[in-house]
């Protein structure tokens, strides 16, 4: 290596510096600490034990709560899917400046705290909210649905503050797609609906992967919105953790939660990578 090259490693290597501080002080250490923690008695100032870990697998309820955050992240990846899907394709076929008004429109909701939004859809989604109310007015129903403090309400306000992410990763992988493709397939004779299943699917399949990671991961990490709009009757693996280390002051176990929590998101998160890359892997050599 020359003299040069040698040079440039070194420059970006202490660039890299700041941002390594940075995770190291910041998530490495607190992790680390945590984990010490969830290992030790008395908030891990006792002697070291595996108890806390134990008692979660033992514990039917708290299996229950992990499985109940899992099915609520992938409801809620599926409706930003199926909501977003759409406006990604429409926003690949826009102009340059109608793409860049639907970012803003999408985005622009997260520059309201998060809190505020869901206190919005409260209002939205009560017994006495909007919905209920011109149901109600109309004759539909005869009683108020119940859209909030439960599973259904945690979704819709999930589903609100993450479809973002998959509207933007789909769309970005929609923007490579070369025109010229739907061209030659209608010159071919392919109706709108083969284009899609053809090549608009296959095609948008990277940004879907990316979308659905991110959207899973949020979704399970989520502490807000479960707790303002499932209320007490929807109790999800963070707000367990919370109250364990903050209403409980059980740290050991509240800490074992977490890592639990974030154990199950990595191992989920792994494992569709790998059957993705395993799809693709048979896809390429059968072709």
């Amino acid at each position: 290596m020359s003299k040069l090259a040698r040079n440039k490693v070194w420059a970006a290597l202490l660039l890299l510096v700041p941002s390594f501080i940075i995770i190291l002080g910041v998530f490495v250490l607190p992790m680390l600490y945590m984990l010490v923690i969830s290992v030790r008695e008395d908030g891990g100032t006792g002697t070291w034990t595996f108890a806390q870990y134990k008692l979660f697998f033992q514990d039917p309820y708290y299996i229950e709560v992990l499985w109940r955050t899992v099915k609520l992240s992938l409801w809620t990846v599926l409706a930003c899917l199926i909501l977003g899907y759409p406006v990604a394709m429409y926003m690949a076929r826009a102009t340059p400046k109608m793409r860049g008004f639907i970012t803003f429109l999408i985005i622009s909701p997260h520059l309201i705290s998060v809190v505020i939004r869901n206190f919005g859809w409260v209002v939205i989604l009560s017994d006495n909210g909007f919905i209920n109310s011109a149901l109600l007015k109309l004759g539909l129903i005869d009683k108020p649905l119940r859209l909030l403090y439960n599973e259904l309400g945690v979704v819709i306000g999930l589903t609100d503050s993450l479809i973002v992410y998959m509207v933007l990763a789909v769309a970005a992988s929609l923007y490579a797609v070369d025109a010229s493709l739907y061209k030659a397939a209608g010159i071919l004779g392919a109706s709108k609906a083969r284009m899609f299943f053809s090549l608009t699917l296959p095609l948008s399949m990277p940004g879907i992967f990316a979308g659905t990671t991110l959207v899973f991961s949020l979704a399970m990490s989520a502490f807000v919105t479960p707790a303002l709009m499932g209320g007490t009757s929807v109790k999800v693996m963070p707000v367990i953790a919370y109250e364990k280390i903050m209403a409980a002051y059980d740290w050991s176990l509240g800490a074992a939660l977490a890592f639990l929590l974030l154990g199950s998101t990595l191992g989920l998160v792994a494992l569709f990578t790998k059957l993705v890359e395993t799809k693709r892997y048979k896809e390429v050599f059968s072709s």
